[in-house]
């Protein structure tokens, strides 16, 4: 499988499976379909409410986790430092794994300054292995960009 080496190093798959709009009743026979075909990224997010199926698909799987790269994203209902460390812990629990490969935050709205101190901290404690943020226009991204201490891997 082709791959792209993020700016801090880590190979990310060019292509995955993404879980939008698969209800959560049918999330672990997709992913498990995707994990059977070939698939190793796949895409969730923690607004498309379907973590749980995304996780009990690789638990079942029987691939090792470290030939798999999970990708999930902070909903702006829990941005902040807070609520954004704690959603990151209950994401982990839901996919049934000890580190996510790529966090995302979803949205450029609410705070997103405190949602990305909590990610920098989930990355130093080796809870994810590479942070960046979604759906940020040129401009958003650019004034984020030069506010924080380590930089976003993806845009």
């Amino acid at each position: 499988m082709e791959t792209i080496k993020l700016s801090n190093g880590v190979e990310m798959p060019l292509l995955g499976y993404g879980v939008f709009q698969v209800p959560p009743e049918e999330a672990e026979r997709c992913v498990s379909d995707a994990l059977s075909v070939g698939y190793r990224l796949i895409d969730t997010a923690q607004a498309y409410y379907n973590e749980e199926g995304v996780g009990a698909a690789v638990a079942k799987s029987g691939i090792p986790r470290e030939d798999l790269f999970l990708v999930t994203k902070v909903w702006i209902s829990n941005n902040g430092e807070e609520r954004a460390a704690k959603s990151i812990d209950k994401s982990l629990r839901k996919l049934q794994t000890d580190y996510i490969d790529l966090l995302l935050i979803h949205q450029a709205y609410g705070d997103v300054f405190g949602t990305w101190r909590a990610m920098e901290q989930a990355y130093q404690a080796g809870k994810v292995r590479a942070i960046g943020v979604s759906n940020f226009q040129a401009a958003r991204f650019f004034d984020f960009a030069h506010y924080v201490d380590i930089k976003p891997m993806v845009n």
